[in-house]
């Protein structure tokens, strides 16, 4: 039997935007209350307000959003020196002045770096997916680069392996790899799957070798290959699923 044709009926503007791929249902509520949404040039910001996605024009920022459009997840090789959020009310410098937010108005950042950690940062319009990669029981696995102080020990790599105590309870197992080693500083590799505030440098430094450099080089079964720092790059579909059927632990 032929599938049959998805009829579509007014909506409230949050979900058009959800479905459009502009943000989550949250999110879109947000861009709303924020005076950022337009339909048929006028400001909307009710909540309840309903758009018919076959004659009304809906706009995010001047842009023009349309249920074709579909999410949007990208990737960013983040240098030191900007904070993981979409503005900062002190002026800092934050990640959004990276990636094109203009264009992609309902952009968030799937986790989190440092400020003073580079590497590979994920992007989404897609709420589900940042949700799915996020979720407190199923995080992805997370290969981190790190530079850390001293001639590092095996009984510390060992603990690093087994799980450290820190102060919110001992860290899962890791997988740790020893790159190199002098008396003024050590090279290692670990791959994690919680998601702790600063969790890589809290390990090291609670088995003696604070970490002097920090860079995330892989993110579930995506790498950064060739992406110069700085520089952002939309994943293909392919990649995305990916990540959807990524192993979660």
């Amino acid at each position: 039997m032929p599938q049959q044709e998805e009829r579509i009926v007014p909506m409230r503007v949050q979900k058009f935007l959800a479905r459009a791929g502009v943000a989550s249902r949250r999110r879109s509520e947000d861009l709303m209350t924020a005076g950022r949404v337009c339909v048929n040039g006028e400001v909307v910001t009710e909540l309840g307000a309903k758009v018919d996605p076959r004659v009304d024009t809906v706009t995010v920022d001047g842009r023009e959003v349309r249920l074709t459009d579909g999410p949007v997840t990208i990737m960013l090789n983040k240098p030191c020196g900007f904070i993981t959020t979409m503005s900062d009310p002190y002026g800092r410098a934050c990640v959004a002045e990276l990636v094109p937010s203009d264009d992609y108005p309902g952009l968030f950042p799937v986790g989190r770096l440092d400020t003073d950690t580079s590497g590979l940062l994920l992007f989404s319009t897609d709420g589900e997916l940042g949700n799915s990669l996020l979720h407190p029981r199923h995080h992805v696995d997370k290969t981190y680069e790190a530079c850390v102080q001293g001639r590092i020990s095996d009984e510390a790599l060992q603990t690093l392996r087994d799980g450290v105590e820190l102060d919110d309870g001992v860290t899962s197992p890791a997988a740790v790899t020893l790159v190199s080693r002098s008396k003024e500083k050590s090279r290692i590799t670990l791959v994690i799957h919680e998601g702790r505030t600063r969790q890589v440098r809290r390990m090291c430094q609670k088995v003696g070798h604070p970490v002097l450099e920090l860079h995330r080089a892989q993110f579930g079964p995506l790498t950064l290959g060739d992406l110069p720092e700085g520089s952002w790059r939309e994943l293909t579909q392919a990649e995305v699923e990916s990540l959807r059927s990524a192993p979660r632990r």
